[in-house]
């Protein structure tokens, strides 16, 4: 078991401020702005559903997903195995479902994320905070992923953080187009450890 007292893990929940460096000219002429992004993640509850299918289901995401429906988010709500996650400023800006909570093998299964305010850094900074949630919180050893070939800002915002490409399940998924195939992806803790220290090193505050 990775999380021993996981119905009560949302008190464990990371909150990372995380300083993203914007290289567009301000007002004042600075070359690089840095703004701060207070990301918090907490248990998604029966009310947060109605905005999680309509981000589910918003032509920007459904491409890349699978989308559930209601019933299927509120059981997984309720499973023990399952961590279905809003991510949140000040407001809610997306959500993750992680799965195999309980897995012998400590290997948890990063199954979804949307983010609903698009072209801020929130994707990326939503990533680390997974990471840390997992390898620190949870204590599992590897944390796993596939995303759809076509996916590419996806796949680079992973190779980004850390994720390595174990292979390809060729058209495995059928589609309105025909057939997706889905690129599996995967950080262990070791390199997690070696990532983080890098950063901290570096200056990057996490």
């Amino acid at each position: 078991m990775i999380c021993k007292d996981q119905h009560d893990a949302g008190e464990y929940l990371p909150k990372i401020n995380i300083t993203v460096h914007n290289n567009e000219q301000s007002d004042d002429n600075t070359s690089l702005s840095e703004i701060m992004h207070s990301l918090s993640l907490r248990k998604t509850q029966k009310a947060d559903l109605d905005y999680v299918l309509q981000a589910e289901y918003d032509d920007d995401n459904r491409q890349y997903i699978i989308p559930w429906s209601y019933q299927q988010h509120l059981q997984a709500i309720a499973d023990s195995d399952i961590a279905h996650l809003i991510v949140q400023t000040e407001i809610k800006i997306g959500y993750v479902i992680l799965a195999g909570l309980l897995n012998l093998n400590q290997s948890i299964e990063f199954r979804r994320i949307v983010i609903t305010q698009k072209g801020q850094g929130y994707g990326k900074d939503t990533v680390e905070i997974i990471k840390k949630l997992v390898f620190e919180t949870y204590k599992a050893h590897r944390l796993w992923l596939d995303v759809k070939e076509q996916n590419h800002r996806a796949q680079a915002v992973y190779k980004g953080a850390g994720f390595v490409v174990e292979g390809k399940l060729r058209e495995c998924l059928k589609s309105e187009n025909g057939y997706d195939s889905l690129i599996m992806m995967s950080v262990l803790q070791p390199e997690y450890e070696i990532l983080a220290s890098a950063a901290k090193n570096g200056g990057f505050s996490s």
